[in-house]
């Protein structure tokens, strides 16, 4: 039987944001360094916003330079046209890139920036302007404290999900306290699901938390070795969440503790999203790297091409 040719639509005649649908589900290499190159239509396409509503490179950061991460964060917020939902990414460290987040993505539901060099008055510029937020993760951001807690909770009226996670490193042999449970249990009550791993917090902290959290349904607190709760007590009380340590089963067996918001045991931990392959494991023609940094490339593209696109990445194989 054959198919009427009139019904079928060239891949070049869709229009932009259909394109932009179908771009959504590639890799950002490929979205960055191969669709620009197949034709006028593609390139248009993948310069709308549509493509760059939800960035996550946060592998990509864990393998570059801070400088280029920085670039790279600055240069996809731009092509969001202030729509970007999600952000992940980590090693930031200066202030002009906070204040660009916060200037630039007030769109955002979910910002996740582990293993950033954040402090209070970023935490405080970033969450006035960015009030949308529902999923926050400050993993590993050891310049903030309980103020900045304090700040985000009084801002992001709508957190849902808070990540706030220790290496055991930066914790080790420092005193017990419950300021920052303290900060999320006064200015979160909306909070569903709550990460503290390897935080100083006690029992006082985690009870607080309890009491004036009522919608919480996972709470993580492994390694927080100050706790020790009464586990007949809170299954009782609290029917509904599910507890997580604080014991930890094998924490010494890796270089470094995962993050948590990886884990599936939390059902707010974004696991259907698609995850950005930027290397090559079997062969060293793919690496990203040379000599310690990435190959910087210049890139021909078709008309209303992506100025920046190529900034780090080689072509694809």
């Amino acid at each position: 039987m054959e198919v009427a040719t009139a019904d079928i639509r060239r891949w070049d005649e869709l229009i932009p944001d259909t394109l932009g649908v179908i771009f959504t589900k590639l890799p950002l290499r490929e979205r960055l360094t191969v669709i620009p190159r197949v034709c006028k239509s593609w390139a248009s396409a993948v310069n709308g916003p549509y493509c760059w509503q939800e960035i996550d490179i946060y592998d990509w950061c864990t393998r570059c330079e801070p400088r280029h991460i920085e670039r790279m964060v600055e240069m996809l917020i731009t092509r969001s046209s202030g729509s970007i939902r999600k952000l992940c990414a980590s090693g930031l460290q200066t202030e002009r890139i906070f204040t660009f987040i916060a200037e630039n993505a007030g769109s955002l539901k979910n910002l996740r920036l582990p293993r950033c060099d954040v402090n209070d008055f970023a935490v405080e510029q970033m969450t006035r302007k960015l009030s949308m937020i529902c999923i926050l993760d400050l993993s590993y951001c050891i310049r903030i404290g309980s103020n900045a807690i304090e700040t985000i909770g009084k801002n992001c009226k709508r957190l849902e999900v808070f990540c706030r996670n220790m290496h055991p490193l930066d914790t080790s042999g420092k005193p017990l306290e419950d300021a920052e449970a303290f900060a999320v249990a006064s200015t979160m009550p909306k909070l569903k699901s709550l990460e503290m791993t390897y935080n100083l917090i006690t029992n006082e902290g985690v009870y607080q938390i309890l009491s004036l959290c009522p919608n919480l349904e996972h709470l993580d607190l492994r390694g927080c070795w100050g706790v020790k709760l009464d586990d007949m007590y809170v299954k009782q009380s609290f029917p509904k969440l599910n507890v997580l340590g604080p014991q930890v089963s094998g924490y010494y067996e890796r270089e470094e503790c995962s993050d948590i918001s990886d884990s599936s045991d939390s059902e707010y931990d974004d696991s259907d999203m698609d995850e950005y392959d930027f290397y090559d494991d079997e062969s060293d023609d793919g690496m990203w790297y040379h000599d310690g940094r990435i190959d910087e490339l210049e890139f021909r593209v078709y008309e209303g091409g992506i100025e920046d696109a190529a900034m780090y990445w080689p072509p694809s194989p």
